[in-house]
Formats: C-alpha cells, structure tokens, sequence
C-alpha cells in the first residue's frame, strides 16, 4: 500500500528526514567553508527552534517576522512557525531603516528573526518591543542590553520536548506584504496546499530529483522564491545551497555549478550586463567572429568550437556550467537578453507569480517615505 503523500511543508520535511535521514539536504559556505546538514539534522533543528517558540508562548495566534539576507537559520525557523501551524512573514532585508521600523511597529509583531545586528538594534527600539527579537549571530550580541533578545543558537541549546506538528494543508505557510498602487497595503498569502500543488507541477515539468544541486542566492521574500525553490527542493529533496553573502554568490555559483537556478528578471539581467563587460567591443572583428560562433555555424566542426571556444567558458564565467533548469521567476526577460541565453545553450523558462495580491479592506495607508503604513494592530 502507498503512503498518503505528506499535505504539509513540515510533514514533508519529516518525510525526508525518515526516508533519506542522512542524504545532504542543506550546505552554507561559511568563512570558505561549505557546511552541511542532513535531512536528519535539519528536521531535528526546525523541531528544537519550534519548541523553543512554543516555550516563549509563540501559538497559532501568532506570526514570525522574518528580516534576512539567504541563509539557513531564516530558512528554519520560518518553517518552525509553520511547525506549530503558524505562518511566517518574510520581509525583502534591504528596505530602508525607517520602513522596516515602521512595518514592524504596525504589523505588531510580537516574534522576529533578524539577520544583521544593525536590524536588531532598530527593533529594540519599537514600543513596545517585540516578546522575543532572535538574532542570527551572537556575535555583538553582548552591545545589546535587552533580555527579550537571544541568539539564535541559545535556541537549540536547551533541553526540549519535540512538539507534534500542528500545520493543517489550509493553513497559511507564508506571507507577504508590498505597497499597491492604489494607495493601499497588497498583501499575499500562500497556502501549505498550494505550495505543494505548485512545486509538484514544476517537479513534472522541470524533471527535477534529488541529484540536483540549486543556490539560494536571494532572500526568501518573493512569493516565487518559496513556491518554485523551497517547496520543490522540500520535495523533490535535492540539495540547497546558500551561498556566504551577497558579495560571494557569484562566486560561489562559479564554484557549485548548480543544476537548478531559480531567478528573476533582475538576476539574469545582471548575470547578462556581466557577460557584456566579458565580450569584445561592439562592432569589433573579434565581436564579429564571437557572434557568429554563437550563432553557430554549418557543421559539427563549427559547433563543436563554438561550445567549447564560446559558449563553455562564457557559461563558466557565471556559474551554468552544468544547469539544466534555468527558471526565471515572475517577469519575463527582455527578448535580446533571452536570446543571449538561448545562444549559450541556456533556455530561460518562465514561472510566473500566480497567487493575487489584494489590498487589506479594513485599513487605510499613508506613504511614508516611499513606503506605506498599515494601521491596524491586528497581526498579519
């Protein structure tokens, strides 16, 4: 008899964690360093984070607030939230001071992860401030003088009793929030339900399995990015892999290959401009000669050339060496920049954002310095 297929994001990764328990799930390269955990270990830690939570009186009722660059600890404690059957709230890291202060003060956030101790201090000063700010590093932790403010691995430290997953298929996984252009504040919610009914869809289509190897190179913070990466690679169970920062991801890509690289238009647009500065001037004769290899020429010879003189090292230079599922997500690409890539052998696909956005009904938004506010005290 088949097993009744997981209906949830953490059902799923237990799952995994019987099935697999010590295949590679998760790798962060830190100081140079590629770290590894295994399904094993990342089902063990989302459970200790979530009843660390829970010991902090974090319940349905709640929502984390999660403000990050990419990287494993967001990763996991956004999906303890989702443990209890809760919901996380992912916020794009690079927002202005001011804005990410003012949406966390009207959000009445009473749970955040934050990234960076700049973002902690900010927080610190909310009134009121938050019941419990987790910070990701310890490091400079000490500058802080608030008791409701703990490292993230004071977490895992303590001696804890797993709580039953609490997460139903019609619970909110995630949610996000964006200024509409009608002057009110859009917000998108997304479902365990859908998630898993979309990264099904694109796991058939893409024929991905656990060979794969994909980056996290952007933030969790699009509704792209968690239904076409982190819910395919919860079940199709490949490999994630974070890289350091935002300074090393290219890199880092260089030096993974992945053979899945989920991006929007803003990615693969930089990754383009980056190529262009690689190539001889426009109109040159070693310009010339480039394209027409590009083009590719009559015969195996030409293109047999072509790939390894051109199209190889061009692709080495960002990190496609191996990729075989370059998915763009959202809006699709400039026709000359796709056609680049389709020269290089890098045929983009398209996966847009599917679910609405909608403007809460019960409040009223004022811009505030190119951001908005929402007025209500009622958690999002």
């Amino acid at each position: 008899m088949s097993e009744t297929p997981a209906r949830t994001l953490p059902a799923v990764l237990l799952a995994n964690s019987r099935s697999r328990p010590d295949d590679i799930a998760l790798r962060h390269k830190y100081l140079g360093i590629w770290q590894e955990r295994t399904w094993q270990q990342l089902a063990d830690e989302v459970q200790k984070l979530a009843a660390a939570l829970q010991q902090q009186g974090f319940c349905r009722d709640d929502a984390l607030l999660v403000i990050s660059e990419p990287r494993p600890q967001a990763l996991l404690i956004a999906l303890a939230a989702t443990w209890l059957g809760s919901e996380a709230v992912l916020l794009e890291p690079g927002l202005p001071k001011a804005q990410v202060q003012a949406l966390a003060k009207e959000l009445g956030s009473r749970f955040v992860f934050a990234e960076a101790l700049e973002q902690v201090r900010l927080l610190v000063d909310l009134a009121p401030p938050p019941q419990l700010l987790i910070y990701a590093d310890s490091r400079g932790l000490g500058a802080v003088a608030a008791g409701f403010v703990q490292a993230y691995d004071t977490l895992l430290d303590r001696p804890q009793v797993f709580p039953e997953a609490l997460a139903s298929e019609r619970d909110v996984a995630f949610t996000f929030y964006r200024p509409g252009a009608d002057g009110r504040f859009e917000r998108q919610r997304i479902r365990h339900d859908e998630l898993l009914r979309e990264a099904r869809q694109l796991i058939a289509s893409e024929r991905l399995g656990p060979h794969e190897e994909a980056l996290a190179a952007r933030a969790f913070a699009t509704g792209g990015q968690v239904r076409y990466l982190l819910a395919p690679w919860l079940l199709a169970g490949f490999r994630l892999n974070f890289a350091e920062n935002g300074l090393t991801r290219d890199n880092d890509r260089r030096e993974l290959g992945p053979t899945l690289v989920a991006g929007t238009r803003g990615t693969y647009e930089r990754l383009y401009r980056l190529l262009q500065q690689r190539l001889p001037e426009p109109g040159s004769r070693r310009r010339h000669w480039l394209e027409l290899a590009l083009r590719g020429g009559p015969g195996h010879l030409a293109r047999w050339l072509g790939h390894w003189l051109v199209r190889r090292p061009l692709r080495d230079v960002i990190g496609f060496s191996r990729v075989r599922a370059p998915l763009l997500l959202g809006e699709p690409l400039p026709d000359e920049i796709a056609a680049f890539f389709a020269a290089l052998g890098v045929v983009v696909r398209t996966w847009p954002d599917a679910a609405s956005w909608q403007a809460t009904e019960e409040v009223a938004i004022e811009p505030v310095d190119g951001w908005v506010e929402e007025r209500s005290g009622r958690r999002p």
